[in-house]
């Protein structure tokens, strides 16, 4: 497994993280680990048009007209 050394920690971080680990009943190390991850869990959506958008802007870009259709759509039928 993987680790890593967090230098020119604010004391107060360090002391919050303490209390936080306090209050969890774990270690400061255990605490640590689980923020890191949680942190990192957390998905960024891509947003397709965007990613495409930014990838065409250099050459000049897109520019489309697009009509959206507005019809509402059923729903599918069981049986």
């Amino acid at each position: 497994m993987a680790a890593i050394l967090i230098r020119n920690l604010p004391a107060a971080t360090h002391h919050a993280l303490k209390q936080r680990a306090r209050h969890y009943g774990c270690r400061m190390e255990a605490e640590a680990r689980a923020i890191l991850a949680q942190a990192v869990q957390k998905e960024i959506p891509v947003r397709l048009g965007s990613a495409l958008n930014a990838l065409a802007r250099p050459g000049g870009g897109f520019n489309l007209k697009l009509k959206r259709d507005s019809t509402p759509t059923r729903g599918a039928e069981l049986s």
